[in-house]
Parts: structure tokens; sequence; C-alpha cells
């Protein structure tokens, strides 16, 4: 700089030489900097804040008043800092979340690792490295090997680093009538009776709770994304996943939302979740972009934030090596410019609570991002249960800046988690053996995956012998009202193309997203049949491509045998369909028949536990159809009942110019974690008192019978 200004104020003011040129440059960023903890001195805190100014949960000034998206209602953010509440044998009280905010779009032709840009006019961008991930890392509906024809039609997340901004807009589906987001949300909210969502259920959740708001959030995303995509086919930014948690944030549709160490209720160790608000929404982890969650705790007189749960997902060097029971955490912040300069970590915000929380040793829980090999670059996070801090260092990393380090172990007597995913890799690498496996596919290479069969119970050597056939063959359709020719989308079908057939039959709507997702609401799925021209990788042929998960038929304890899954499930997935033959049934013989223990009735009335078209009444499929997969089947035959269950079934109809075949196809009702059980109800017969039989599914809802 030529010429400084003049720093004493009381100095006389000298005649400015407006000839001379000065060179200031600009503020290449400015960062707010939340005051110091009341009580923290420059010994715990080294780097003090340069200034203060009010966060965005207050307190604030007189006539200043709370703003989006951090405002609420009803006092909700208050901080307990009591004395006595805030530690009881060492683990502190709840206090309210205050940290939901919008993420920023990824930068630089999205980057894996979450980043944010500021800029201000005539200067270069300042990158800061955030926590490690980030929302534009969720899961989209985007294509997926094998289905759809336009790869760059992201459902759920655009890598365009465009972003639109604003309340909800109104728009047209098609030429139809315009929608409006927000109503869309009210209609799901009353159907599921959580427009009044009561205090209690917001500060504690259980599991009725968590997974009624996971399921409220899912159906809300996945019918914005339906719509939305057939209003606009510019490829923009849409976001239903932010736009659906924004609308459920600010009705309060949320649980779990007091901030607390150790587990959280409802949420099971091992559970997965596929979108990053998912974690909001349910109090695993409140902030939606960065890797560690804290509070402040009060504690005889002064006041320390301590961290209550952390991320790791590979946007830093955190490693985890062998050992799935031990991490090694890289703190937050640190920052590299364009131009060269680099600064180091701090020992403020996240990194401070994590090294408060090592003397503390309260437990964190620790949430895994794992990399979605199906939906790249989408991350599966897995709740791998609570840690503790037992060790912390700083060290230089690949930069050469000064970063935090953290080891965390893993508290003994959770269920397998992270370390479960590590087994599966080694059985998907060959580098393990599985153990009890008796065939490494039963299908005999009719899947495209194989499907093994393993018994790790007792000595039984495998399922009565039948064959194995990948669908259900018709020798006769059911006869239809008016001869369908089938559709001419020789690219497959398109949403919002309104000359479609098949859209006209789902209502204007294609029932599938890009990436194999259920979309539809409807009793009825009406997928393209034999007479349309559409290809086999169609949107609107998901459930006659076959099996895409790694399964297995495993013995049960006192079941007999069973279906899970090597892969994580996600809500909406198509699993399989029910094959087998198709049997004709009367009255007078149907008692005998129903003795098959592998008989699906498509008659049975099933309650609607998942879907939206009328909570009040049971489903029903549109045709008579009775299937036996005891001689000829595939891998549904081996699906058990529960109570609680975890996948559905859907009638899906294909017509053709000699009629319609009706085809029960199974889903995912939520997100399902690798090795759990895939299980159905079976519903209840037109003669409900014959035929009962024992329920033996282990739920807290069991009825202690099934048909």
């Amino acid at each position: 700089m030529e010429q400084g200004f003049n720093s004493d104020p009381n100095a006389s003011s000298a005649p400015i030489d407006k000839s001379r040129v000065y060179d200031v440059k600009p503020l290449r960023s400015l960062v707010p900097v939340f005051p110091n903890t009341p009580g923290m001195t420059s010994i715990s805190n080294p780097n003090p804040t340069p200034f203060v100014c009010v966060p965005p949960t207050g307190p604030f000034p007189a006539g200043v008043q709370p703003f989006y998206p951090f405002m609420v209602s009803n006092g909700s953010q208050t901080r307990n800092h009591s004395a006595n509440a805030a530690f009881n044998g060492g683990i502190p009280d709840p206090v309210p979340l205050n940290a939901f905010r919008t993420p920023t779009p990824q930068v630089n032709g999205g980057s894996s690792r979450a980043k944010r840009a500021y800029k201000t006019p005539g200067s270069a961008s300042v990158v800061i490295e955030d926590d490690g991930y980030s929302d534009a890392q969720d899961q989209s509906d985007q294509y997926v090997s094998g289905f759809g024809t336009h790869g760059t039609d992201a459902d759920d997340a655009s890598h365009s680093g465009k972003k639109k901004r604003g309340r909800p807009k109104r728009r047209g589906v098609g030429n139809g009538p315009e929608i409006d987001v927000e109503s869309v949300a009210n209609n799901i909210l009353t159907l599921f009776k959580l427009k009044d969502f009561d205090e209690s259920r917001k500060a504690n959740g259980d599991k009725d709770t968590t997974a009624a708001v996971l399921l409220v959030y899912d159906l809300i995303r996945r019918t914005l994304t339906q719509l939305e995509e057939a209003s606009d086919t510019s490829g923009g930014a849409r976001r239903p996943d932010l736009k659906s948690s924004n609308l459920m944030m600010t009705k309060g549709v949320r649980t779990n939302n007091l901030k607390r160490t150790g587990h959280v209720p409802g949420v099971d160790v091992g559970d997965i979740f596929f979108f990053r608000m998912e974690l909001c929404l349910v109090g695993v982890h409140a902030p939606s972009m960065a890797g560690i969650d804290y509070m402040s705790v009060k504690v005889t007189g002064s006041e320390d934030p301590i961290a209550v749960s952390i991320v790791s997902s590979g946007g830093y060097d955190d490693d985890d090596g062998d050992d799935t029971n031990v991490l090694i955490y890289s703190g937050q912040g640190g920052v590299q410019r364009r131009d060269g300069q680099m600064f180091d970590q701090k020992l403020e915000r996240g990194n401070l609570a994590l090294e408060k929380s090592l003397h503390r040793g309260n437990d964190v829980r620790v949430i895994r991002g794992i990399k979605d090999t199906s939906n790249a670059p989408g991350k599966i996070y897995v709740y791998d249960g609570v840690h503790k801090i037992i060790e912390s260092w700083a060290e230089k990393n690949k930069s050469g800046l000064n970063v935090f380090k953290y080891k965390l172990i893993r508290q003994p007597g959770q269920p397998e988690a992270y370390s479960l995913w590590k087994s599966i890799q080694q059985w998907r690498d060959g580098t393990a053996a599985r153990p009890g496996l008796i065939i490494p596919d039963l299908t005999s290479g009719i899947e495209r995956q194989p499907v093994a069969l393993v018994n790790d119970t007792d000595g039984e050597k495998g399922p009565a012998h039948f064959t194995y056939v990948a669908s259900l063959k018709y020798s006769q359709p059911f006869p239809a009202s008016k001869q369908f020719s089938g559709c001419r989308c020789l690219g497959g079908c398109q949403p919002g193309d309104s000359s479609c057939p098949c859209n006209q039959r789902n209502d204007g709507l294609l029932p599938y997203s890009a990436a194999g997702i259920l979309l539809t609401t409807k009793p009825v799925i009406h997928e393209c049949g034999q007479s349309c021209q559409s290809p086999p990788n169609c949107r609107n042929r998901i459930s006659q491509a076959g099996v895409k998960f790694r399964l297995e038929v495993f013995k049960t304890k006192n079941r007999g045998w069973g279906l899970r899954s090597w892969d994580p499930i996600r809500s909406g997935s198509f699993i399989c369909e029910y094959a087998g033959d198709i049997v004709k049934v009367t009255a007078s013989d149907f008692e005998n028949a129903n003795d098959d223990s592998y008989i699906f009735d498509a008659g049975r009335y099933y309650e609607p536990l998942e879907r939206v078209y009328d909570s009040n009444s049971a489903k029903k499929a549109p045709f008579p159809l009775v299937i036996s997969a005891k001689s000829n089947g595939n891998v549904s035959r081996f699906m058990n009942h529960s109570c609680s269950p975890n996948v559905f079934w859907q009638p899906v109809l294909r017509e053709s110019d000699s009629g319609i075949c009706l085809h029960v196809a199974f889903f995912a009702i939520h997100h399902i974690p690798p090795m759990q059980e895939l299980v159905y109800n079976y519903g209840i017969p037109a003669e409900a008192d014959r035929g009962r039989k024992k329920c033996l599914c282990g739920s807290v809802k069991c009825r202690g019978h099934f048909y």
C-alpha cells in the first residue's frame, strides 16, 4: 500500500491528495464470528473473536426479530443452561436444536467435498472447506444405468451449480391445473394426522413418530419430484428434498428437536438415511452442512461447548483403518485461497467442542457417510452408534495446513453397523467367505444379481425343491373393455408427455423416477405392455427388469427360510415381483389351495400403511389373481409375514392388444439397511375367521396371528 490511513483519531486532519491512487485490496470474505462463550478465557479459546455479532439464534437486541430460516415459535430455541439440568451423571439435558440452514450448492463442477465460495466484486473466490459433506451430495432420482434415457435429468439435485430461491411457486403439470407445493404437503400431513404435531412429540420421539416423520417427508419429496418433473423439462435445479424439509420444518413436523448426547429416541444403530435433511428431521444430526454438531452446557459457573454428533464421509482425511471400532476424525475449517494463502484450523466452534468432549468424556454419535455405488455421487449415511473421544492432536495435512485430529472409540455392546458394511464388501470382493454359504446363486444366472443361499443357524441344506422362474407367465390375460395399441415412445416414456397413452393411464404422470424409485401414490400402476414400442430400459418398465439388489435366502431362527439384502434399499425401490403359476380357485376348493404356504391371493385385503390415496379403506387388486409359487417361483416366495412390514405390494397392470396382465410388485416402505429381513403383511382373506396361524414376527405391534 502506498499510503495508509491515519489510525489516530485525535491526529490533525491533513489535506488528501486525490491524485494519489491507493492500492486497497477488497475484503475477500466476511464470515460472521460469534462471541466467546461467557466465562471462557483466552486459554480455552486461544483465538478470541475480533468482533461481536449476534448469532442467528439470539439473544436479539430490542426491536430485532429472528430471521429466516432460524425463526422459531414458542421459544423452542431457548437454551437450557441450568447447572442442575446440564449434567446428571456426566450427561447433559437436551437443549433445543438451532442449526437449520439451506446448504450451498457445489462448486467447481460438483466436487465430492463440501465447499463454500465467498466473493466480492473483482476478487478471486475464497474456498472454505466445510465439514466433509453437503446436501449437494444427497441421493438424486437421476439416471441410473439400466433405466431411463436422460442422464442429466436429476429429480432431487442438480449439479449445475445453480439454485432456485424464494418461496415455492405454483406450477402447472403439463397442460393441467396449477399445483401448490404447500398444498401438496398439507394434504399429506392431514392424511397422516401430523398437522397438529404436539410439543412432546417434537421434543422426544419414539419409533412410530420417527417412522411417521421420515415417511411423510419421503412422500412429500417424491410427490414434488413427480409433479415438478412433469411440468419442468428445462433440467433446472429443483431440489424437492430441500423444499420438503423446509415445509416440514416450518410447520414444526419434526422430532427429537432437543439436542442431547447419546442415542436419539426412535433411531436404531444401523439405521440408514439417503438424504441429509432426514438426519435433521429426526434429530440425529442438526446442522444441514457442518460435520460437527455441538451444544453449550453450563457447569460450575462456566459455559462450555460439547460435541453431540459428527459425520465422517470422506471429505477430509478421516481414517478408520482396519478396525471399524476406531475412527480418526479431522477437525473442521482450514482455508486455502486461490492466491495460495493458507490458514490453519482454529480451536473454536466444533473443534473446541470435540476438545471439551475429550475431557468431559460424553458420548458422541457417529454417522458414517458411505459412497452409494448405485447412484453416484450420492452417499448413504449410516448411524454407527455412540463413540467416545480418547485422544486429540494437531498435524499438517497434505496441503501443509495444521489440522486437528481426534481419535474416537466405539462403545461396546452396540449392534453391528459400519462393521457389517465392511464385512459385506469383503464378501463381494472375495477377500472373506460368507459364513454358512450353501449355494452362491440359487437362480442359476436367471437374475441379473446372484442370490445366495445361506444357513448359519442349523444343519438344513436348503428349502424343498422348486424351479426358479423370474416372472409370472400368463396363458390368457384378463379381458379389456377397450383395445390398447400401446405407446410409440421409441426413446422411452417421458415425463410431461401428454400424448403418451401410458402417461394418460397414470393420470398424466410417470409412476417412477429415472432412478427407478416409485413416485406414485395411486392404487394401481400402468406399465408399458407388449404392444408398447418403448425399449426394455424405459422408465415405465421398472418391475419388468428383474431383481437389481444382491439378495440372499437365509435360514431364520424360528420362521423357516427368509429373504434379506446385502445392499441398502432405498424407500420406494422395486425389490421383486411375485412369480409363479396362476391358479384358478373356486369357493369350494379355496381352502385346499390355501394350505399351500406359497400362495399369494391378490383378493386379500391389505392395510395401506404407506399410501395416500385413501387411508380409510383397505387395498384390493382390480382383478382376481391367485398365484402359487410352490413348484415354480422366485425370491418372493421366501418373504415372511410381519405385523410391522418394511415391504408392500403394488398391483401393476400391463396392457396389450390381447388384454390386461396383472402383476404383483414389491417395493420398500422405508429405507432398509443391509441384512435386515424383508417382510410384508400377508393381508386378510375374505373369510377372516378361517386359516389363522400363529405369528412369530416379534414386532412390538404383533397381533399374535396372521392368515
